[in-house]
Formats: structure tokens, C-alpha cells, sequence
């Protein structure tokens, strides 16, 4: 019985420690360039909703972007759901570029089509 409890405590010390661990895995904006800067092309890849951050991508003189939008739930808020983009249509993407630029990957704050800007990061425009 007291193997037992023993065990059972440290399972919960164990659970409560690596716990936090995914929170610390999260790289914000630690990769990107200060800068912000705008590429525009069409959509390559429509927005995608399903993992942490929403994404698509876009072609660009040739060159396949990764755009990263803002988590799924504030992409929709900003009015970019799957579907809202279609493959071909023209974009501008403002954000912050990746800091390696053999990478062609944008946090993306704000992305422009149709005349209409869905604003992801509306606090982080400038």
C-alpha cells in the first residue's frame, strides 16, 4: 500500500513538472526579423486552420512562401477562415520575415486581398 501512494505521488509530481513544458516549446517571434516588410503574390496553399498557428502560403516570383497567421481562433476573428482565399487569387502578406534568408517563411500580421486587410495581429502593425 505504501509502494502504491509512493507512486502515485511522484506520477503527480512528474505530471505537474513537465506540465508547462509545451508553453516553453511555443518560439513566438524569436525567429523573425524585426523589420517588417510586405511580399505580395497568390495564394499557393488556401488558410489553413489545424495546427497551433493558422497558415498558408503564397507564390512570389517564382518562390513558395510559408506564411504564419495567428493562432486558428484569432484568424478567424480577423475574418480568414478556409475557403475565404482561393488558390490564384492576389495577396499581400506585411510581416516579419524569417531571420534566415535562405528561408522563405513570414510571420504575417496583416494580409491584404480584394481590398479588404485581415488583421491578425492588429497590435503588431506598424
Amino acid at each position: 500500500m505504501y509502494a502504491k501512494r509512493l507512486l502515485d505521488f511522484a506520477s503527480i509530481l512528474l505530471c505537474a513538472a513537465l506540465w508547462p513544458l509545451p508553453l516553453l516549446a511555443h518560439h513566438g517571434w524569436a525567429g523573425q526579423s524585426n523589420e517588417q516588410s510586405a511580399v505580395t503574390g497568390t495564394v499557393h496553399r488556401a488558410v489553413d486552420l489545424s495546427g497551433p498557428h493558422a497558415a498558408m502560403q503564397i507564390m512570389s516570383g517564382g518562390q513558395v512562401w510559408n506564411i504564419t497567421l495567428a493562432p486558428s481562433a484569432r484568424t478567424e476573428r480577423a475574418g480568414l477562415r478556409p475557403g475565404t482565399l482561393k488558390v490564384g487569387d492576389p495577396v499581400t502578406v506585411l510581416g516579419n520575415r524569417s531571420t534566415d534568408p535562405k528561408r522563405f517563411e513570414m510571420k504575417t500580421v496583416r494580409v491584404t486581398s480584394g481590398g479588404k486587410n485581415y488583421d491578425v495581429y492588429p497590435d503588431r502593425i506598424r
